[in-house]
């Protein structure tokens, strides 16, 4: 089935399935995704906020699709873009929001995280530059 499969290109699978998989969580516990992604109880609980974790994890699986869409049709370079330019803001933006909001642990484990997978990306390792 994948016989272009090589160990470089965990972080481009890891990335896709957190994304596709985690995405859909929230339709099933908006509350408990929220709180695992770092916010505070008092948003997670609030019903209006789960309409827009609702909007925001389509997008998310979406890129996860994308993501193993290109992976399948070995566009190994486009998966490193996406890889390098997702990590980089949205793991800022990520990180940013999760401290502003008092959770300063799970602020660090996103920025390191995602800087990491964003330097994967920026270094074309899942193409193998």
């Amino acid at each position: 089935m994948i016989d272009h499969f090589e160990l470089r290109h965990v972080p481009v699978l890891f990335t896709a399935t957190a994304m596709t998989f985690g995405g859909m969580w929230s339709y099933f516990d908006a509350r408990g995704a929220m709180l695992e992604f770092g916010l505070p109880d008092r948003i997670a609980s609030t019903p209006s906020a789960a309409a827009v974790m609702h909007i925001n994890n389509a997008r998310t699986t979406v890129i996860g699709l994308c993501m193993y869409t290109l992976y399948f049709r070995r566009e190994l370079a486009a998966c490193d873009t996406i890889l390098a330019i997702l990590g980089a803001y949205a793991g800022l933006v990520d990180s940013y929001v999760v401290w502003r909001e008092g959770n300063p642990r799970k602020a660090a484990f996103r920025l390191i995280s995602s800087g990491l997978l964003s330097a994967v990306g920026f270094a074309g390792w899942t193409a193998g530059r």
